[in-house]
């Protein structure tokens, strides 16, 4: 049975996350299993307002929640809703996943479902989060933190990230890049990666990093290394490796091998490549190294995660 997956669309919704999520979530054509099922719920049937202006018709109420498998929080502006909680606590204790988008955030914080938590807050609303919910451990600078029961994205820009995310742990590195590239996402961002690029105090803005993770992306079988990158992208090593932390919170070689491991992932779970052979593939040299990593990054196998997800 597909995972059903319901957004909660609150007054003067802001509809990029939800569409965002539908498109992750929705039907991909016949070339791609769908195992989720998307639709809308509101607190009132009907009508509702959206910020660009138009009304969306949703049919189903919060009832709709009762069986739903995932429920997203698409943002949420105050006032509180009593009826609202109850219904998202009640999916929460049944075992329903949790994801909550920019003010959405406050559903679950309110709940006390992040109490103790790191929660992922847009950067200018951290300090209001944690003013209002001191107990939650609000980070305006990740993208996103999942903690598989409940998740939280700080800017609406993350939604297709996260949704992503959620894909590739409950099916699987292959099918979310599968979905990913036939909406032409970029490649999969970490939840560690920066909400947004710090801005240089003197001097011009610096290019883009997209052209040169495009490269990475596709030459991940070439040996490369921070001096290549570095030429490759007119800059100085040390340059270059600032530029990682200020737009992505991680180090060009964490990011190349992070992209190795998504690969791994995905031969593994597409083909009967013998690991040798993919080892050489996305760059990681030998059998043994790529097994090392392998079991660094996902805490298991290469031969037993080829048999939990083929």
């Amino acid at each position: 049975m597909p995972n059903r997956v319901v957004a909660v669309l609150g007054p003067v919704q802001e509809m990029y996350p939800v569409t965002c999520a539908s498109a992750v979530f929705g039907d991909h054509g016949p070339d791609i299993p769908r195992h989720y099922d998307f639709r809308l719920c509101t607190e009132r049937p009907g009508p509702v307002r959206t910020t660009m202006g138009v009304d969306v018709v949703v049919e189903d109420g919060l009832e709709a929640l009762a069986d739903a498998d995932t429920v997203l929080v698409a943002g949420w502006c105050p006032p509180a809703s009593a009826d609202l909680d109850a219904a998202v606590l009640a999916a929460h204790a049944r075992g329903a996943r949790i994801v909550a988008i920019c003010s959405g955030i406050h559903v679950p914080a309110r709940l006390g479902l992040l109490d103790g938590r790191t929660a992922a807050a847009h950067w200018e609303a951290a300090g209001e989060l944690s003013r209002h919910y001191p107990t939650v451990r609000a980070d305006g600078t990740v993208l996103y933190v999942d903690h598989g029961d409940v998740a939280t994205a700080g800017a609406t820009a993350t939604t297709v990230d996260l949704c992503l995310n959620q894909v590739r742990r409950e099916h699987g590195a292959a099918l979310a890049m599968r979905i990913g590239r036939q909406l032409s996402a970029a490649p999969h961002r970490e939840g560690c990666q920066r909400q947004y690029p710090a801005l240089p105090t003197a001097g011009p803005v610096p290019d883009s990093l997209a052209p040169l993770l495009d490269w990475i992306a596709a030459n991940l079988g070439r040996p490369i290394s921070l001096t290549d990158l570095a030429a490759r992208s007119g800059m100085s090593p040390r340059t270059l490796n600032r530029h990682f932390h200020e737009q992505l919170g991680i180090s060009p070689g964490r990011w190349l091998l992070d992209r190795r491991i998504a690969s791994t992932r995905a031969m593994l779970e597409e083909t009967d490549l013998p690991v040798e052979t993919i080892a050489e593939r996305v760059g990681l040299s030998s059998a043994v190294n790529l097994r090392r990593r392998f079991r660094a990054a996902v805490n298991t196998t290469p031969a037993e995660y080829r048999r939990a997800f083929r």
